[in-house]
């Protein structure tokens, strides 16, 4: 079985769109997207806007823990200090050099000659390799150029300490038995390819381009390019519905989170665009989820199953204990608080210790939280889009940690103006949900317990 890598380009195709712009925290929310579905590369978009590009890149390199963090440059050598200092503190920095070699290109895009082109390649490369570890060299147009030229130029990329090269159907004119047949002769022709990571843009403009990558994968390609955004490349749904139909027969494997891939593209909006990420529609999910008084632990754990948990036998009786107990029917609200409140009780790795929290609506929402970890006072302080926000990022902080918030609700209690409010949160981890709740009159407090509670059942399992 081979392994193929998934580099997606979302957020680099987000950047050309001038009818859409993405806000800030959509295109965090997209890079936590991507991270949590374990894809091997998020690219992102060449450094344009100083520094609110620089922001971005900072902001995702310590949060980003699975996936390569890829920084396109051009042919400037000064892009590639900027690049690799923006991403230099991620887990897995990369840097993506991108070369024009098609004659259109290079006389007319970057208005250089072959042979200059060729010296650029080798001291661009040279360069990243001497800051960057690992370095992508990307040929633009690659499909359209001269074959011994694009030789040369491969040659000297990975001569000089490239570990991958993307080859780019840019003007998007290849089906796909001519890019099988081309990768095969640019394996043919230049045998380091074998020493380095051979990867593809496929181009979606004759609407094959998933078609395309696979039999790019059949001429022995090992990564592939994908994105969100239709139109521009294979999407990252289609190549993920077809390795998993056609992995065994492809003799290939994949990192990718299938059940969570499948989730994720249920809470994107698309309008040829990733436009924004959406929570689930619980009123669908309520409606879609009935358990009656007269149904039996069968039944309930069938449910369960299907919200995403995975219970031992003697959480699942203790769920099935409380349901039995209100004798009456209940949709996935009710059974999301059985779940936290019985499931899994554990010795708590985390307690809070006092919090501080400041809002309004003319100023930033603030917190700082103190927790007890194992009798070791630790301190968070962050700012947020709302006050809960802003705390669950200061446990993340103290944690050093981030899961998927899969689900987060706030419910009344009792009534009148001293109501008391329960909080449930639900975390992802390696795929599990983990479920925590908290109760309080103040509904921020309850909040931080659930995430708390939640937190705790994590560690447990962990250790």
């Amino acid at each position: 079985m081979i392994n193929i890598d998934i580099s997606d380009i979302t957020l680099r195709e987000e950047a050309k769109r001038e009818d859409v712009t993405l806000s800030f925290k959509e295109k965090i929310e997209i890079a936590k997207q991507l991270d949590r579905l374990n894809i091997n590369v998020i690219e992102t978009a060449p450094i344009t806007k100083g520094k609110t590009d620089i922001l971005f890149l900072h902001t995702i390199a310590p949060i980003i823990k699975n996936s390569v963090i890829c920084c396109p440059v051009t042919m400037n050598p000064e892009e590639i200090d900027i690049a690799y200092d923006a991403i230099k503190n991620a887990a897995k920095p990369r840097l993506n050099i991108m070369i024009p070699v098609s004659t259109v290109q290079m006389e007319y895009l970057s208005h250089k000659k072959p042979a200059q082109v060729l010296e650029d390649t080798k001291a661009l490369t040279a360069k990243a390799v001497s800051v960057c570890g690992d370095v992508e060299v990307s040929f633009l147009d690659a499909t359209r150029a001269e074959s011994e030229f694009l030789y040369q130029a491969i040659v000297a990329a990975i001569e000089n300490g490239a570990k991958n090269v993307t080859l780019c159907d840019t003007a998007g004119t290849m089906l796909p038995a001519e890019f099988e047949a081309f990768v095969n002769a640019v394996r043919e022709n230049v045998p380091t390819t074998e020493q380095v990571k051979l990867s593809v843009e496929c181009s979606d403009e004759l609407s094959m381009a998933s078609a395309t990558a696979v039999s790019c994968i059949r001429a022995g390609v090992t990564q592939i390019k994908t994105s969100m955004v239709q139109g521009s490349c294979p999407s990252l749904a289609s190549i993920a519905k077809t390795f998993k139909a056609k992995a065994d027969a492809l003799g290939i494997r994949t990192t990718i989170n299938m059940t969570v891939l499948e989730n994720s593209i249920k809470r994107m909006n698309f309008d040829g665009a990733v436009t924004v990420v959406a929570p689930a529609a619980e009123d669908a999910y309520e409606e879609e989820i009935k358990l009656n008084a007269s149904d039996d632990i069968n039944t309930v754990r069938m449910i369960v199953e299907k919200m995403g948990y995975e219970l031992s036998e003697d959480d699942m009786k203790r769920v099935y204990d409380e349901f039995v107990k209100l004798r009456k029917q209940i949709g996935s609200r009710e059974l999301d608080a059985i779940i936290a409140s019985v499931t899994m009780q554990v010795a708590p790795t985390y307690k809070l210790k006092s919090y501080v929290v400041n809002n309004g609506n003319i100023i930033t929402p603030t917190a700082q939280v103190e927790l007890d970890y194992r009798g070791e006072p630790k301190q968070g302080f962050c700012i947020g889009d709302g006050p809960i926000d802003a705390a669950f990022l200061a446990i993340e902080q103290i944690t050093g940690h981030h899961y998927e918030l899969d689900d987060f609700q706030i419910q009344s209690v009792t009534e009148g103006r001293e109501a008391v409010g329960s909080a449930i949160v639900k975390l992802r981890s390696d795929g599990k949900l983990y479920s925590g709740k908290g109760v309080s009159t103040d509904i921020i407090g309850a909040s931080i317990n659930a995430y708390i509670n939640a937190l705790n059942k994590i560690c447990f399992e962990e250790e």
